[in-house]
């Protein structure tokens, strides 16, 4: 069984037990978090396809801490100046470890066929 969940703008294929890293969450790290924007979902027999978002689905996390990202580095250089600028960035992250995927609606009651 899995889903593919939206967060912030990006979408990520989760199933139960995954870990992901998500963009940084005002949250506490031990928090329950649920993210309602479930653009598809399969449990293995039957599909279910959002237009936009699947009703009736949640998916349930725990946040695990805050990590920081690879440190990316760059350096601007003006030749005909003799100038050169080095900079950095690291991006912050929240780690996410997906609980559970829930569907209210019956599973196997649609088919797996999309919109015609």
């Amino acid at each position: 069984m899995y889903a593919i969940i939206k967060i912030s703008g990006k979408q990520y294929r989760v199933a139960k037990g995954d870990i992901i890293d998500v963009d940084l969450q005002d949250a506490q790290d031990g928090a329950k978090v649920e993210f309602n924007d479930v653009l598809f979902f399969n449990n293995g027999s039957a599909s279910k396809i959002g237009l936009p978002l699947v009703s009736g689905c949640l998916v349930i996390g725990e946040i695990l801490e805050e990590v920081a990202g690879p440190k990316i580095t760059s350096v601007k250089y003006k030749r005909s100046h003799n100038q050169w600028r080095k900079f950095g960035h690291r991006q912050r992250y929240t780690r996410v470890k997906i609980l559970e995927i829930q569907s209210k609606e019956k599973e196997g009651k649609e088919s797996g066929k999309g919109r015609h």
